[in-house]
């Protein structure tokens, strides 16, 4: 049985023996094709992926020897006439043809989103973290498209192991499960469920006080970090505590993020474009698929803002150029509100000034209209997780032509910086995620936020995307460099 492996070292698998996949770029073919869960592809997109920047005169050719020595690695009994069976053309493009059980990141996801009793529950996220070998695609780390998969899939693991506590606690585990609630709430201090869960798991071995502790160490953790109290289902959880009526673990409940009770946290998202067609796709696509749903749609930069301040969304997926305020406008005035929400700008081309403004201005990165869905909702993705994201091909001409150049508002130069500040912004700049920049530094994936977080103070900036740019126009990343 032909087997793929991307939650640890990337790898194919027939009937147990590892098959030779060839060099990086080949081996990259099959895992962009495999993050696409099975839609096809198109070839121009695999160039510009697999080359971001500076793809070679003969990138096509490339591609096509590629696909015919992996489909000779993956059906060797294949008939030379024969048309292939796992990588299918589908044009303008490849597809990977496999069941969700032959690939550990589909399977995964079909398990991490599985419902029913507590009992199904458990046994579900048991089996989806048992196919845990290692940070997803780590391979390709330097990649756009695999981080923000490697992101994805994290996030997902990391709500799996809050469904399995959760279960765990509905059946009466509570004592089993601490050790790992405490390990998972000092590992990701800012997630709400983990101390939720810790909390409700001391209390109910009744150990009251070290539960209303967890809470209080959360408070100064979130105070620290965000500058915010805890949330309001945490200040309900620790009242229900100090007035010993909690009987049944309380749900979570955040502001901005609305809780599923299928697939965990629902990304809420605005839309905002000023054609009644570009908004009627894009509203198809969220209601399509798990994880999201639509906070309400805009069409001018004025109702982009007033509907911001109404629905409270996670992310803004906002049309570059629009009427009655721009969408650079709109962008800016929504990031200077209070707990602003994370924005995605769309463009068809647009104009480089306008790209380059609006990164500055801090939204967390740019998709073109024409990209496919799976590219869009990546975006939206890596944009709620804090992630800077820019379409490959929008980055090649925009940080080159303003690569270095001069700026009176740009931060303070980077020569006062130490090497390891500088090694961290460098990673930051290619695009790596906290926990990939610890596995890169050996540092704790805690420390690394931190080093983010005085970057960000030190230069006088308050998103990622813009410590980006700051690599970028300072010299000390180039484009397609090291």
């Amino acid at each position: 049985m032909l087997t793929f492996t991307a939650l640890g070292p990337f790898q194919a698998w027939a009937d147990g023996a590892p098959l030779d996949l060839g060099g990086q770029r080949q081996r990259a073919v099959l895992a962009r094709l495999l993050v696409a869960g099975g839609r096809a592809v198109p070839v121009h997109t695999l160039i510009d992926e697999l080359w971001p920047g500076e793809p070679p005169a003969q990138a096509l050719s490339t591609i096509q020897g590629y696909v015919s020595r992996l489909r000779r690695a993956l059906e060797p009994g294949r008939a030379p006439r024969e048309e292939a069976g796992v990588l299918v053309s589908a044009p303008p493009g490849y597809a990977l043809r496999a069941r969700t059980e032959q690939v550990d990141a589909w399977h995964f996801e079909s398990l991490a989103k599985s419902d029913g009793p507590p009992a199904r529950v458990w046994e579900a996220m048991e089996s989806a973290l048992g196919l845990w070998r290692g940070p997803a695609l780590a391979e390709f780390a330097e990649l756009s498209w695999a981080a923000t998969e490697a992101g994805r899939l994290e996030e997902l693991r990391l709500i799996a192991v809050e469904r399995r506590a959760d279960a765990g606690l509905a059946l009466g585990r509570a004592t089993a499960l601490v050790a790992d609630l405490e390990a998972h709430a000092s590992a990701y201090p800012l997630r709400e469920e983990a101390w939720r869960l810790l909390a409700v798991a001391l209390y109910r071995m009744g150990r009251q006080g070290d539960a209303l502790a967890a809470l209080r160490r959360a408070r100064a953790v979130w105070r620290d970090e965000l500058g915010l109290d805890l949330s309001a289902g945490l200040k309900r959880l620790e009242a229900d505590m100090l007035a010993q009526r909690l009987e049944e673990p309380p749900v979570a409940v955040t502001d901005p993020v609305v809780e599923s009770p299928v697939d965990g946290p629902v990304l809420r998202v605005l839309v905002a474009d000023d054609q009644a067609l570009v908004r009627t796709g894009l509203k198809a696509m969220l209601d399509s698929e798990a994880g999201f749903a639509l906070a309400g749609e805009a069409a001018n930069g004025e109702e982009a803002i007033a509907g911001v301040r109404a629905t409270r969304p996670d992310v803004v997926l906002l049309d570059i150029q629009m009427p009655r305020l721009d969408g650079l406008a709109a962008a800016r005035r929504i990031l200077a509100g209070e707990r602003p929400p994370k924005v995605v700008m769309m463009t068809t081309f647009g104009s480089d000034e306008n790209l380059y403004a609006a990164l500055r201005a801090g939204v967390s990165g740019f998709v073109l209209k024409t990209s496919p869905p799976e590219q869009i909702l990546a975006a939206l993705r890596a944009a709620a997780a804090g992630d800077a994201l820019i379409d490959p091909a929008v980055t090649t001409r925009l940080i080159s032509a303003f690569t270095g150049r001069p700026d009176p508002d740009s931060p303070p130069a980077l020569a006062g910086l130490p090497d390891d500040r500088l090694d961290v912004l460098k990673l930051v700049a290619r695009g790596l995620t906290n926990r990939q920049i610890g596995q890169t530094l050996a540092l704790p994936e805690e420390e690394v936020g931190l080093v983010v977080k005085s970057l960000l103070e030190h230069l006088g900036l308050f998103d990622r995307a813009q410590l980006v740019m700051a690599a970028y126009e300072s010299g000390l990343v180039t484009p397609g460099g090291k």
